[in-house]
């Protein structure tokens, strides 16, 4: 009788240790897919390490967070099937492909975005029962008046809109504020590339062709601004970009490192067990205006007063 119930023990521990979350639930482990290095990608990162951090040792539990950058979409997939294989028990995905990636490789783990645009469109109008996350969604009107008002911008002028094929949140955002502009008599062009190595000739050909740019919150062109930020300073082109960065003239856009930040207290709620993310609504952040004085002297814009 006694070398059956040990043996049962044992067999019952070797099971609990192949399991996620068996035994003391003192300890978490957490995997982070970012899509690539950026400072706005980063920021979100850090603020979601730094919050989930915090309230899990608020909680008296500890948790083990890896942090993966991807380098470019079709790499997350395989950083995403190795947190899946070590079971760990949350993922996060910063940036849409990368919470692509997680929602396509689990339905059991729980997911969590964030600098994602619109989870709706990526997910063709159904979320997963097991996604949630934060969005880096920022109002277009807004984004159009305030480029407007501040350049002055009439019927006749041309905007050029640049974003990556590969980013279908881009899209999205070009649609929307191509109508808002024509809605004022005011021509958008789109420039659009898939290799960044076609993105100098091609910013080259915006700025001599537009009176002003918009760049949606676009990853790709993201990492490379500072090559449109030459090119159309030079040319005395203003820049306008949604997620901020130092290329643009002025910006209505969000706090990643908080938009990280919420995210990280989201995944100490489902850690906690108090939550699933089915309970938890997609969150934005209410944004900022941010204007870069020095900038806007160089491009002889006006800064307003209040």
């Amino acid at each position: 009788m006694k070398k059956t119930l040990s043996l049962v023990l044992a067999l019952a521990l070797v099971l609990c240790l192949g399991l996620t979350g068996c035994g003391s639930d003192s300890g978490y482990t957490v995997g982070v897919c970012q899509l690539m290095e950026h400072d706005s990608l980063d920021q979100a990162t850090q603020g979601f390490v730094d919050a989930l951090t915090e309230e899990m040792e608020a909680a008296g539990k500890t948790v083990t967070i890896d942090t993966q950058v991807a380098g470019e979409a079709s790499l997350c997939t395989t950083v995403i099937n190795t947190f899946v294989s070590k079971k760990v028990d949350l993922i996060l995905g910063n940036a849409t492909p990368a919470l692509l990636a997680a929602a396509n490789a689990t339905t059991e783990i729980p997911v969590l975005g964030t600098s994602v645009t619109d989870y709706a469109d990526t997910f063709q109008g159904s979320i997963p029962a097991n996604v949630s996350g934060t969005s880096d969604a920022v109002p277009f009107d807004q984004q159009a008046t305030m480029m407007i008002d501040t350049l002055g911008l009439t019927d006749g002028d041309v905007v050029g809109v640049l974003y990556c094929l590969n980013e279908s949140n881009s899209l999205i955002q070009y649609e929307a504020v191509k109508a808002l502009f024509e809605a004022e008599g005011i021509a958008v062009n789109a420039y659009t590339f898939s290799e960044t190595t076609e993105l100098q000739a091609l910013v080259t050909s915006m700025a001599s062709e537009c009176k002003a740019v918009y760049i949606p919150s676009d990853n790709t062109v993201a990492q490379n601004d500072s090559i449109v930020g030459t090119i159309c300073t030079e040319k005395n082109v203003p820049v306008f970009t949604s997620y901020g960065g130092a290329v643009c003239y002025a910006s209505l856009a969000i706090d990643y490192y908080e938009l990280g930040a919420e995210t990280g207290r989201m995944a100490a709620q489902i850690l906690l067990g108090e939550a699933t993310p089915a309970d938890l609504e997609i969150k934005t952040l209410t944004p900022t205006v941010v204007y870069n004085e020095e900038l806007c002297q160089t491009l002889g814009i006006e800064v307003p007063a209040n």
